[in-house]
Parts: C-alpha cells; sequence; structure tokens
C-alpha cells in the first residue's frame, strides 16, 4: 500500500529503525533518534544500488515520489542515478572553486615569496577592496570583458590611474594562471589596456641641495616624537626605503662590522641588502637603544610596540613642518643619488646602495667586498656632507669617488 502523509506524521520512532514501504523503489527509514529518511532502492548493471532523496518532511511525499520518478527514468537511460549525482556535485564544487577569488588566491599563495612583505600586503589589500567585491564570486571563465571593465572603471572614475593599472595588470596575470592550469580560455584583461587613459607617473617629491639647509633647519624645530625624528634621520644619510626602515628589527645590526643587512622578505627585490653604517648612523642608533632597545623594532608603533612604527609616521613629521608635497621620504632617494652622481662617485656604488639593480649584473671587476667598502667611503661622505648643510659648513669633496 502507498504511504499516507497522515501515516508518515503518525509514524514513530522504536528501539530499532525500522522501514515503511512506498511501492516502486521508495522507502522511508524510521531512526530511533526520530530522523526519516527517503530511499530509492534500484538495480544498475545487475547490482542492487541505493540513492538517498532527503528527510522528511523538508522533503515531502510527494517530492520524493518525483524524484524516485526522475531516478527511475535515468535507469531507464543507462545513466546511474548515484554517478549522476556525484557529477552534478563535483560539477558544482568545480564552479565554487574557480571563481575569480579562489583561483586569484591560489595564484598569490604560490608567488607570494618572490614579493616583498610590503608588496605582498598591499596586492592582496587591493584585491580585497577594489576585485573580491565585484567580480570575486563570479566563475573565472564566465567573466566577460565588460565585468573587467566595470572593476576598472570604478578606479577610472576615482583617477587611480595608477592602481587601474597594477590591478588590470595583476588580473591579467590571474587569467594567464587560469589558462594554463585548465580553468580558463581567454583573458580580457591585455584588451582593456587602451580602454583608459594610461598613467602619467609622478615622481617622488625630493629636495635640490640648496633646499636642504632650509630644511634641516625646520625639521630642528619639530618638537614631536623623537623616535620618529630619528627615523627620519636614519632615512636621509641611508637612502634605504622608508618601508626597510619602518621595519628594522635590532637583530639585523651588525654594531662590531658597522653593518645593517636587510633580509630578502623586507626588501623590494626580494633579496638582502647590506647598508654600511657611517658614524652618524651608529650614534642615531646608540641614541635609540635606551628608547627601543628592549623592543624587537628599532622603531617601534607608538601604540602597540610589537607592531612597527606606522607607515604615516614620517608623513606627519614631514606635514607638520610645513613641506608635505615638497618632500616624501622616497624623495630623499632621489636627492641621495643626484648628489652621488654629481660628486662623481661610481654609478655601480650609488645603485648597489639603491637596492636598484643586482649586483651581478654590475659592469666592472668589483667584489662584493669592494662594493661594501666603497658604499662605506660613500655613505660616510654622505652623512659629513648633510651635516655640513645642516650646520652651515662645508665637506670637502673627495676624488676617490670618481673611480671608474
Amino acid at each position: 500500500m502507498p504511504l499516507t502523509d497522515l501515516e508518515l506524521r503518525r509514524s514513530k520512532p522504536q528501539d530499532k529503525p525500522y522501514t515503511l514501504s512506498d511501492g516502486g523503489g521508495l522507502s522511508i527509514l524510521i531512526e530511533p533518534n526520530g530522523s526519516k529518511g527517503w530511499r530509492f532502492r534500484y538495480r544498475f548493471d545487475g547490482k542492487p544500488k541505493m540513492l538517498s532523496l532527503g528527510t522528511y518532511p523538508t522533503v515531502s511525499l510527494t517530492g520524493a515520489r518525483q524524484k524516485r520518478d526522475e531516478a527511475k527514468k535515468l535507469v531507464a537511460s543507462g545513466i546511474n542515478p548515484s554517478e549522476a549525482r556525484k557529477q552534478e556535485k563535483q560539477a558544482r564544487q568545480d564552479v565554487a572553486g574557480n571563481t575569480f577569488e579562489g583561483i586569484a588566491r591560489e595564484w598569490y599563495e604560490k608567488r607570494r615569496d618572490r614579493w616583498s612583505e610590503s608588496y605582498a600586503e598591499e596586492m592582496m589589500k587591493t584585491f580585497e577592496s577594489d576585485v573580491f567585491p565585484y567580480i570575486g564570486h563570479r566563475p573565472i571563465a564566465e567573466i566577460k570583458p565588460m565585468e573587467l571593465m566595470g572593476v576598472l572603471s570604478r578606479l577610472d572614475e576615482r583617477s587611480a590611474t595608477e592602481k587601474l593599472r597594477k590591478v588590470r595588470q595583476r588580473c591579467g596575470e590571474v587569467w594567464k594562471y587560469a589558462i594554463v592550469t585548465g580553468r580558463a580560455e581567454y583573458n580580457p584583461a591585455p584588451d582593456l589596456a587602451s580602454a583608459f587613459s594610461p598613467h602619467k607617473k609622478e615622481h617622488y617629491a625630493f629636495l635640490s641641495v640648496a633646499e636642504l639647509p632650509d630644511f634641516f633647519r625646520t625639521f630642528n624645530t619639530y618638537t614631536g616624537s623623537l623616535i620618529v625624528k630619528l627615523a627620519m634621520r636614519l632615512l636621509i644619510i641611508t637612502g634605504v626605503r622608508p618601508g626597510e626602515l619602518r621595519k628594522a628589527e635590532w637583530s639585523e645590526f651588525d654594531f662590531d662590522n658597522r653593518l645593517w643587512e636587510v633580509p630578502p622578505e623586507r626588501m623590494k627585490k626580494r633579496r638582502p641588502h647590506c647598508v654600511p653604517l657611517s658614524n652618524q648612523a651608529i650614534s642615531i642608533l646608540q641614541q635609540l637603544k635606551p628608547l627601543t632597545g628592549h623592543y624587537g623594532y628599532v622603531f617601534p608603533g607608538r601604540i602597540h610596540h610589537s607592531k612597527p612604527m606606522s607607515e604615516m609616521a614620517m608623513n606627519v613629521l614631514v606635514r607638520r613642518i610645513g613641506y608635505a608635497g615638497r618632500v616624501t621620504g622616497h624623495g630623499f632617494r632621489h636627492t641621495m643619488s643626484t648628489i652621488l652622481h654629481e660628486q662623481g662617485y661610481n654609478t655601480a656604488w650609488i645603485e648597489t646602495q639603491l637596492a636598484h639593480v643586482d649586483k651581478n649584473s654590475i659592469r666592472g671587476t668589483y667584489n662584493h667586498a669592494q662594493y661594501l667598502d666603497g658604499r662605506r667611503e660613500m655613505l660616510q661622505w654622505y652623512a659629513d656632507y648633510m651635516d655640513s648643510l645642516e650646520l652651515g659648513g662645508n665637506v670637502v669633496h673627495g676624488t676617490f669617488g670618481k673611480l671608474a
């Protein structure tokens, strides 16, 4: 006899599971805990099979019969309903796993060890704020050029042209990865390159030699954080990038050999960078030692000492002394490069100090130790020259810097 809804509602659990049959291979299994599960039993290739159809009352009696009839049609067509269900589930999982966000994160994890920590962080933040909210949930193979165009247009409307360029480039890399891993066939990013006005690169604001004495006079009037002030001084005379300086740890400094070794994970080009320490740099670090020597970071955060100084700290200093828009932390690297080239120092020394090129690609016969010796001499001259500009004196320009 076919089952009725009344019979199903009145069925009570017993000490052991038992089954009520509806006919045509459909039955319901009633468990001791009260659960009622639909079952469809059939034969395929001469072997008995069973397919679960859900639980009652979530799946009603009518719904269970419809599912049974659909399964019977598959069997009649030579298709195993259990295998068909597995394939559908796998297809759904493939779609979920092949979303733009899923593939982008996979691509990111496989490459992040090639980038500096700050670059990797900035990249993922950009994806999470400017890309994933709009196309992250979409299967990458189904995303149309106009959808990516919409993502880029939002950046264009904000006049964030440099970020737009980076986002398009990085999205293109994700699509390339999806193509070579068999999850996409077309990369729309390159075709959109001409859809927006190119970014006009803006150089970091920097000071000329003539402007430095006034800058130092104003700088010395700053009464804010001494730690930030010393960070700025060290930045000026070493030529490192602000991010490399902010995250400096005491363990990186070898005072006996007067050397600071920045680890590769913090460098833009992911290789270690040795910075010779001038007398002035050593003096700055000695001033800092009583203030921050008991922390891991040379320049710890103002509130959370287990974190490095905020990336805004030196920008705030520059703004408060009235130099906003006139100089940046990166700008001091440009100033150093200009002065040292005009002084006639070896380009290899300068470019190595600024971590612009791989030492293996620099022309000449200098080995690493000779580069270090040359840069040490060069940075001491530069620190002396900065002191001279600050104090109004003169520094004799050495001729050794002009050696080929």
